[in-house]
């Protein structure tokens, strides 16, 4: 086949994903996120009822346009008997402020994304989210990109969710496939899977391939994801879960 042929049709491969999510009103085209909603979307326990201790990680399509492609990522924790959530998560433009990207803020932890309704992509409560949260919190402090934000193909919000997943493999933190810049590994190329059940080549996130037992086997293209988990029976295509 010749390359003026191939080149177009790895191309649609590659943008399939993508326009099934814009078709199927799952991303949309513009938006003011000055007027977004970001109300709670009341699917975090309730700290005044739950008085255990919480783990929840979550995912929310991106904003605007970049929600064909890819979710923001971000987590909460709660500690027995707490009455307020610490949120972590990754927010690109403080950069332009000249704040760390990192924020961590006592604040409501399951809030659109800027009209994005988030699902839980791990939940962990009792005495086991009890002993793994001083474990998150240390490992918090080692990100080692806490001023340092790209929105493609990382450092950004999934590569602060992934590193938590590699540091601590009890987690089992299965990100979505369409978590882009879950793959970005810096300078390492062989590292362990966000999950901790398997490993990954990764070239800075944009190429390489995975094999875990949680996220099964996944090709990164320009950071992009395909992939088959035979555990899940379940299939990956960029920009769709």
């Amino acid at each position: 086949m010749k390359l003026r042929v191939i080149i177009p049709v790895f191309f649609l491969v590659l943008l399939t994903g993508p326009l099934i999510t814009l078709i199927s009103g799952n991303a949309k085209l513009g938006g003011d996120w000055r007027s977004a909603n970001r109300e709670s979307s009341n699917i975090a326990p309730k700290p005044n009822i739950t008085k255990e201790a919480v783990i929840q990680f979550y995912a929310a399509r991106a904003f605007s346009w970049r929600g064909m492609f890819a979710v923001h990522t971000w987590f909460a924790l709660k500690q027995n008997n707490a009455k307020k959530y610490t949120v972590y998560q990754i927010i690109g433009w403080r950069q332009f402020q000249g704040k760390p990207v990192l924020e961590i803020n006592k604040d409501t932890p399951d809030r659109l994304w800027f009209d994005a309704k988030p699902s839980i992509i791990l939940d962990i409560r009792g005495k086991k989210a009890e002993e793994l949260i001083p474990k998150i919190e240390k490992i918090v402090k080692q990100y080692p990109y806490k001023n340092t934000y790209y929105r493609w193909p990382g450092p950004n919000s999934n590569t602060f969710t992934a590193f938590i997943g590699r540091k601590i493999p009890e987690l089992k933190l299965n990100l979505p496939g369409n978590a882009l810049g879950k793959d970005f590994t810096g300078l390492s190329i062989i590292s362990k899977a966000p999950s901790g059940t398997g490993y990954q080549i990764s070239f800075a996130g944009l190429f390489g391939i995975l094999i875990a037992k949680e996220e099964g086997l996944e090709i990164n293209i320009l950071g992009l994801v395909f992939g088959i988990n035979p555990f899940y029976l379940t299939a990956k295509l960029p920009g769709i879960r």
